[in-house]
């Protein structure tokens, strides 16, 4: 118990402690006092924030000041970001409950050594305007979707540069249209 007490006025010593203690109280407020009450404790902590941004019950941030959201965006129920390496969302941008959004991966190239002792790579995630990413979506590192895209519910979108207005379903993910062109999209998520 002792140490329990110890690691807790660490944490209120620092402000990332201080930060992740006044989101827990909260991060699962219903209605729109809650709304109100997660952008009031996160929009100081973000590395930019819109007006008009909707954080829904049980998202979950990791470095958060890395984190740069547009106007009018909504962060889904039960969200979860991870920003090690960056995340930038545009205006307008939907995120449906439960979507996933990674910046960091493991390195594994030596299997002589243990994974956890092979450090970890970054890379930023860029979500455009007006995107709308369906539920359970895995977005991971390096992703860049263009503006007006759509990802369908359960996804997992793989790190390349999606055009703008792109249709993405499946796992992985691949371009299945286009909101702007009529006629098949190409096979290989690219154009």
């Amino acid at each position: 118990m002792l140490q329990v007490l110890k690691e807790f006025r660490q944490s209120l010593g620092d402000p990332t402690g201080r930060l992740l203690l006044r989101y827990s109280f909260v991060r699962n407020c219903p209605g729109s006092y809650g709304f109100l009450l997660r952008a009031g404790v996160l929009r100081p902590a973000f590395g930019r924030c819109g007006p008009r941004v909707r954080i829904h019950e049980g998202a979950r941030f990791r470095n958060v000041h890395k984190i740069l959201l547009g106007d009018n965006v909504t962060v889904g129920v039960d969200n979860f970001l991870q920003a090690a390496g960056g995340i930038t969302i545009g205006d307008h941008t939907l995120l449906g409950p439960g979507v996933k959004v990674w910046t960091t991966n493991h390195v594994f190239a030596d299997p002589d050594r243990p994974i956890r002792d092979q450090g970890a790579e970054y890379r930023e995630v860029v979500i455009g305007r007006d995107v709308w990413i369906g539920s359970n979506a895995f977005l991971m590192p390096g992703v860049e979707l263009g503006d007006g895209c759509i990802v369908s519910a359960g996804s997992i979108v793989g790190a390349k540069k999606y055009p703008p207005f792109s249709i993405l379903m499946g796992n992985p993910a691949r371009v299945i249209g286009n909101r702007k062109k009529a006629g098949p999209a190409p096979e290989d998520g690219v154009s």
